[in-house]
């Protein structure tokens, strides 16, 4: 095997999409607790850190649901399906992301943005893959706080604070993960149950299903609109988060009426990471006027 089908091999067992998506979110916690005052070499040292820990979450994962994944369409080409890589090798592997991650965040971050990480890293992969996954339809409920992980550290690598700002952070990013993971399950209905997965979908009918998808996004949609009710964001996040959670909103009642269910949830799905993407980056940019207004009346006294 060449140096290069090594390097891609390890690349792709830590899913980079997964990482992609973390950083993104990451840099949205840290970014509105800057509100513009950016520490370059801090912001890369977390953002790389949390990367890394993420990068090792998903190594173990994959490790973990390597009998699962042979037996669903969408997984049964990952590196640890098909025998690519040794579960000894990939443990290995995940250990050595996952130190590496841990110390830098230590050095550049603080006590309590490790351990938002670390509690992040352990219920994705010891109480959701390790003990809920196979077992209990509650697994995605569980599971979704790990999702939230990220943010969060990057928020409280900036604050050093649990506040109200992460509290939020908190409830967005924990209800955004349960309709975008019916999504998917709806749309791979016949992966997962060929895998034997306890989830909504499979456990029970698909009309139940789709009502908990409605109630979570408005839930997720009431939850953002506390940013700019708790003064952490401005005006334009707000009209833009309306607009967007509105958008999404009105796909999932589609579905109702939707006789192809299947490619239905593939646009929701798709557009749930659309949501969250077009959030982070707002939460990111539109930090509250009154804070800065308070700066400038500070600085001019």
């Amino acid at each position: 095997m060449t140096m290069t089908k090594v390097i891609k091999k390890y690349i792709l067992v830590t899913k980079p999409g997964i990482i992609l998506g973390n950083l993104v979110t990451a840099m949205g916690g840290f970014f509105l607790a800057s509100k513009g005052r950016i520490d370059i070499v801090a912001l890369l040292s977390t953002i790389i850190g949390i990367s890394l820990v993420v990068a090792s979450g998903c190594v173990f994962n994959n490790c973990i649901d390597r009998d699962m994944d042979r037996k669903m369409a969408r997984t049964r080409n990952r590196i640890l399906a098909r025998g690519l890589m040794s579960p000894k090798a990939a443990v290995f592997y995940a250990s050595l992301l996952g130190t590496v991650g841990i110390i830098l965040l230590q050095i550049s971050t603080n006590m309590l943005s490790v351990s938002i990480v670390l509690i992040g890293f352990a219920i994705y992969v010891v109480v959701y893959s390790l003990c809920l996954k196979r077992n209990s339809v509650y697994s995605t409920l569980i599971g979704s706080l790990a999702g939230t992980a990220p943010p969060l550290a990057g928020y409280c690598a900036v604050s050093n604070h649990f506040d109200m700002g992460a509290m939020i952070l908190l409830s967005i990013f924990s209800l955004w993960q349960m309709p975008h993971c019916y999504a998917i399950a709806i749309y791979r209905f016949q992966d997962y149950t060929a895998a034997g997965i306890p989830i909504l979908p499979v456990h029970q009918e698909m009309p139940a299903t789709k009502r908990h998808i409605v109630c979570y996004i408005m839930a997720f949609m009431a939850a953002t609109l506390m940013l700019t009710v708790g003064g952490y964001t401005g005006y334009i996040y707000l009209a833009t988060v309306v607009v967007i959670g509105l958008s999404w909103l009105s796909m999932a009642l589609a579905g109702f009426k939707k006789s192809d269910e299947r490619i239905w949830a593939k646009k929701l799905f798709v557009f749930s990471i659309l949501t969250i993407a077009v959030l982070s980056v707002m939460m990111a940019t539109d930090f509250t006027v009154s804070d800065t207004s308070q700066m400038l009346l500070t600085s001019a006294h």
